[in-house]
């Protein structure tokens, strides 16, 4: 895996290189991040990159041709196995980042982000974006947090990144429903106990168990996901039983 960020501000970004799994990726070669600041590629000797709007408006825009020749340099820098970039400009105003288009990120394996700043880009760098992605519905002072996440939550398919495949595969949002609850050592605590039936040895019923817990998570936290879940008939009595529970009936 690939992957170039584009920002003001890189060394808000090289945390990712000394710290968690993914830092071990890059340094096993495993994960290439390349982090450039957007300053190197300014014409002027002040190194500007932004710019009034025409029209008026308050704040600041990103110039158009840094940005082009930062993009331009980037993809001169071909790697043997890494053939063409896939350009994704960070904004509040690009679709919400969910799994799947995580997944379908990864699969890009060489990936261009472009931090955003002030009042956004130039309009005439999108010619050169493939893709405009959100990590949600609320505004940041730049793009260099949602491209923390990004690099996060894709690198975590990288062979190696996150030991065990089953966990990728059982994880929120992958499944139906959200994930159930954990539990480890002490049994006990504060009087509060671990379910007898994750301590039974049978396998089925704690199947079973974790497939309601999972249910009822999704019924308390994220309902709305359930209306886009077509459930088969097991899942449909458990929910009952959620629902049932929940009610206090």
């Amino acid at each position: 895996m690939r992957i170039d960020v584009i920002t003001l501000f890189p060394q808000m970004l090289e945390v990712i290189k000394l710290y968690g799994v993914v830092s071990k990726a890059i340094k096993n070669n495993k994960i290439i991040l390349n982090l450039w600041n957007l300053r190197d590629f300014a014409y002027d000797k002040h190194k500007t990159v932004d710019d009034r709007p025409y029209g008026g408006g308050s704040g600041m825009v990103l110039k158009v041709e840094p940005l082009v020749r930062a993009i331009r340099r980037i993809k001169s820098t071909k790697i043997r196995n890494y053939k063409k970039p896939w350009v994704v400009y960070l904004s509040p105003q690009g679709k919400l980042l969910n799994q799947k288009i995580v997944f379908d990120l990864y699969k890009k394996k060489w990936l261009v982000l472009i931090c955003g700043r002030y009042e956004g880009i130039d309009e005439r760098v999108m010619k050169f974006v493939n893709e405009e992605i959100s990590i949600g519905d609320y505004i940041l002072t730049g793009g260099e947090p949602a491209a923390f996440v990004v690099i996060d939550a894709v690198c975590r398919y990288v062979k190696g990144v996150v030991k065990e495949k089953k966990s990728l595969l059982e994880e929120s949002f992958i499944c139906k429903f959200l994930d159930y609850p954990q539990y480890t050592r002490p049994y006990s605590y504060m009087n509060m106990k671990v379910p007898e039936v994750l301590l039974s040895g049978n396998h089925k019923k704690i199947q079973l168990y974790r497939l309601k817990e999972s249910i009822r998570n999704t019924y308390k936290k994220r309902p709305e996901l359930l209306k886009n879940i077509q459930l088969n008939s097991l899942e449909k009595k458990l929910l009952e039983e959620v629902l049932k529970e929940e009610s206090g009936g």
